[in-house]
């Protein structure tokens, strides 16, 4: 017969009893205590009186209690531990805004109920701010006179320490330095003290700028573009006063021309300290000479269309490119080729020669336009790009029953164009202005002679937030003996997607009276006003109406008007504009619900 023994504390056996440590016990029990302390998610509540503004903000940002007040693993423990950190990282969060006689009176009141919520509050009075008591400002070296750096430091005394006007001002000093050339600058003192007995701050601040450096020689390490093609984008001159910002103006206007995939600007700076002079070296890598794309659209005026681009980066080594480009659509196909040559400043001018074949199937005209156009194009001081060449166009057109031919025509021409915007894709800001002037005389090869002008603006303004207000016109004239001489590409038409919405392209102006079909005028007066509201995201609506038309003093003269809805989406490549517009001075009885004709009008591209 057997028997059972424990072993006691002092190693003893105890006959009858089994045997369990305490250990056990605890191993049994804890898992317990877990699931109890979990057994409902915490609720707390924090509050901070006593501030606002910009101070309560950056309280609440550095306030660990009250980022974590949502945690869902957030415990009691945790909960206490982050309330006892609280009142420091107060008056830290403080701090930056001057004031170090911060007073916090805080509690952590609990609840008594497992699912009830824990309250934690902070009052704060934030006290007084320091002010600045005295400043210790110095700028030695070569720089010392230099009228770069200013005479005294930017904070004065008296001004409330805000730390980060004082990080502005030193920020400002360094760029200072750099900038005007004194690579090896120091700050051999740059802090602030607080004296908490006086209650003030002392800023010291020594500047030694070092001796002042130069701009050298510019050197490119590449094998794709001649090397004096390439120094024409370099905009100063060897032994200016060294400044970054020429540098990356230099490696921008390279990295513009997509010629190179990579721009790398190497000072080359004497690591023996005995010249001051730095020459450059331009490390570029040849970007990909082609870029294709084939694209499928579809626009109200000429319907789907199926679009070729071919765009040639780089023809040789003095920066010649050109692009091609092919679009095939039911009422408007077009084939052209754009090659620059870039002369004088590469950036800003250029030769262009661009051939070009449009075919039109429309209403008002079917057949051909072939033109070759040269001239030079460069950008102002202000802004304009001013573009003066000669063209000469051959076109071969059936305008009506009654009106057929062909004409050539050497044409002298110059146009202003100005672009403004705060996003060139989806406008809230900005404008747009053209306007030219063009021009043929008889018997040197064109067959009329005339002179003609143009003036296209758009305008864009954001107003009360979700509002914008678009305004168009387009305004013409051409002076010629009669229209029947004048070549029907000189002529001014009206309608579509981009002139008055409700008709179709090219649709309007004065008619034959023959055959009712549009012949074009020798005047042009266009308007349109719309009113955009944004409704969710990248949605919104709009409201519209366009008026005008082409006009001639040898026909009837008829003013007509449109008015529409539409909706709007703003897309990566620019906005996507669906529009219903009805023509309310079309004369045409086929009338819906006693609604005026209406088209659908649907249009993809930026605003500008």
């Amino acid at each position: 017969m057997g028997s059972s023994v424990d072993r006691t504390r002092n190693g003893r056996a105890t006959p009858g009893r089994p045997f369990c440590p305490a250990a056990c016990a605890w191993v049994l029990v804890f898992p317990l205590m877990l699931l109890a302390d979990n057994a409902f998610p915490m609720t707390l509540d924090v509050k901070v009186n006593g501030l606002e503004g910009e101070q309560e903000a950056n309280v609440l940002a550095l306030l660990s209690i009250y980022q974590e007040r949502g945690e869902a693993d957030l415990t009691p423990a945790r909960a206490e531990a982050l309330h006892r950190l609280a009142p420091g990282q107060i008056r830290e969060a403080l701090a930056p805004f001057g004031l170090y006689r911060v007073e916090v009176t805080d509690r952590l009141e609990s609840s008594a109920d497992p699912i009830g919520t824990w309250v934690a509050t902070y009052d704060v009075v934030p006290g007084p701010a320091v002010r600045i008591g005295r400043i210790d400002y110095a700028v030695t070296g070569e720089g010392a006179d230099d009228p770069t750096f200013p005479k005294t430091f930017p904070m004065q005394v008296g001004d409330v320490l805000l730390h980060a006007d004082y990080e502005a001002a030193k920020s400002d000093l360094r760029f200072r330095a750099s900038s005007g050339g004194y690579l090896d600058y120091e700050l051999t003192r740059h802090q602030v003290l607080i004296d908490p007995v006086a209650y003030e701050a002392v800023i010291e601040f020594h500047l030694d700028t070092g001796p002042r450096h130069y701009l050298g020689e510019v050197t490119f390490k590449q094998d794709l573009l001649n090397d004096r093609f390439l120094h024409r984008f370099v905009d100063f001159e060897p032994g200016v006063v060294y400044n970054p910002d020429l540098l990356l103006g230099l490696q921008g206007r390279l990295l513009g021309t997509e010629y190179f995939s990579d721009v790398e600007i190497v000072p080359l700076k004497d690591p023996t300290g005995e010249s001051t002079l730095v020459p450059i070296e331009v490390v570029a890598t040849r970007n990909l000479p082609n870029k294709y794309r084939v694209g499928l659209g579809f626009a109200t005026d000429s319907g789907p269309r199926f679009s070729v681009d071919w765009r040639r980066r780089y023809v040789n080594q003095w920066g010649h490119r050109f692009r091609t480009e092919l679009q095939l659509a039911p009422a408007l196909s077009q084939w052209n080729l754009d090659y620059r040559i870039p002369i004088q400043d590469p950036t800003r001018d250029y030769i262009v020669i661009k051939p070009q074949s449009t075919y039109y199937d429309l209403s008002t005209r079917k057949g051909w336009l072939h033109s070759l156009q040269v001239a030079h194009s460069t950008l102002t001081p202000g802004g304009w790009r001013r573009t003066a060449g000669i063209d000469y166009n051959y076109e071969d057109f059936d305008i009506s029953d009654v009106q057929t031919g062909t004409s050539s025509e050497l044409v002298p021409n110059i146009s202003w164009t100005k672009t403004v915007a705060d996003d060139p894709i989806n406008t809230t800001r900005g404008y747009r202005l053209r306007y030219g002037i063009l021009g043929a005389v008889e018997g040197v090869v064109s067959d009329a002679s005339y002179l003609s002008g143009t003036v296209q603006f758009k305008w864009v303004r954001r107003f009360a937030e979700e509002y914008r207000l678009i305004t168009r016109t387009d305004l013409g004239v051409t002076l010629a003996a009669n229209l029947d001489e004048l070549p029907l590409s000189r002529r001014f038409f009206a309608g579509g997607d981009n002139s008055i919405r409700g008709w179709g392209f090219d649709a309007l102006g004065p008619t034959d009276p023959d055959t009712g079909e549009a012949v074009g005028g020798r005047y042009l007066a266009v308007g349109s006003l719309e009113l955009e509201r944004r409704i969710k995201g990248p949605w919104s609506a709009a409201v519209f109406t366009d008026f005008g038309n082409a006009f001639d003093p040898d026909y009837d003269q008829k003013f007509e008007q449109s008015v529409g809805v539409g909706v709007r989406w703003a897309s990566p490549i620019g906005q996507v504009r669906l529009d219903l517009a009805f023509a309310l001075t079309k004369d045409d009885d086929e009338t819906s619900y006693g609604l005026p004709p209406a088209r659908l009008h649907i249009v993809i591209g930026p605003d500008l």
